[in-house]
Parts: C-alpha cells; structure tokens; sequence
C-alpha cells in the first residue's frame, strides 16, 4: 500500500521488471520481506511483488432458503428504512414519528423483494459464497542493479532464489542408443 503517488506505477497494465530475489508460498511471508528490506534501509522502491499461478476461490458460506433469504431482505430493508426515516425526521418538524414506519415498511419491501428474486432462481443458486483470487506462490522482484544487495539482505530471513522460475531439467543424454523391442 502507498501513502503518496508512486512515480513508477505504469498507468497502462505491463509486465513487472526486476530480477527475482526471493520466492514465498504465502503472502504474507513476501510482505515480511519486504519489510525486512524497508528496516535495514533497502531503496524498496525498486521492489515488486508478483503473485503467480493465480487461482479463483470460491468458498460457500451457508446454504439459503427462504426464512433465511426473507430475513436477511427484512434485514437491509429496514437499515434502508432506517436511513430513510432519519433523512425524513431531519428534514420534517414532526418527523419523530415517521422513524418506526419507515423502518418496518423499509423491511417489508426488503423482504418482497429478496423473496421474490430468490423464488425466480428456482433453486440454480441456492447458497451464498465468498471469492478471491488468491496465488500458489509470491515473487520478490527487485531491479537488476539492487538485486545481489537484496538477495544479502533476504538471506537472513529466507526465501532466497538464484533464479526463479528455474529452468526445466532435462535427464542426462546418454550414449548409448535404446535397446530395441525384444518380440
């Protein structure tokens, strides 16, 4: 998070730059770092972190059904109805008595209303969930001229890497040639 404007965040989506120097699993663990750079004084203006192997998570929360779809309608219609009766009894002389009204005629409606657009699901959706997207794992990249200093630093907390993502290995040509097929 930046208190400030950040001179080098690209206005139009690019790529990040820098060398890896560190990779985490978490993170949280790639903020630590970060943050360990910042504590010994690193420039971490010329730090990025990269979340890679990105993934969407969707995590259920509860089942719905109509009690529960009815109360929680009731349940915004009335904050709605609450916000519309203060509005009315700040603007009104008399307006004390319209507060109780509004909130329960605002919960009404909420409730119609949530019942109603559940009922025209038919049953497609019947539950409710969180998402987020979420990555496997956390890239610190650092640019190329800062990255051996970063690397020194980081390798008190952990998390180093010579180079990331690492080439795929490939097994050892061998000399001789395959044996043929018995039949």
């Amino acid at each position: 998070m930046s208190l400030g404007g950040n001179a080098r965040t690209p206005s139009v989506p690019t790529l990040p730059q820098g060398e890896t120097v560190a990779r985490y699993d978490t993170y949280l663990a790639a903020q630590r770092a970060v943050d360990h750079l910042a504590d010994k004084q690193f420039a971490v203006q010329n730090v990025t972190i990269v979340g890679t192997d990105l993934q969407m998570v969707e995590r259920v929360l509860t089942r719905l059904s109509y009690p529960r779809v009815a109360l929680g309608g009731f349940v915004s219609g009335a904050w709605f109805g609450l916000f519309v009766g203060l509005l009315f009894s700040l603007l009104s002389t008399d307006g004390q008595g319209l507060l109780l009204p509004a909130i329960i005629i605002g919960g009404g409606f909420g409730m119609l209303f949530s019942v109603i657009s559940y009922a025209l699901t038919r049953g497609r959706r019947d539950f409710t969930s969180s998402s987020q997207i979420v990555a496997a794992h956390y890239a610190v990249l650092c640019s190329g001229d800062l990255a051996s200093q970063a690397r020194a630093l980081l390798a008190e907390v952990g998390g180093v890497v010579t180079g990331w993502p690492a080439a795929p290995t490939t097994p050892p040509a061998t000399t001789e040639p395959p044996a043929p097929p018995t039949v």
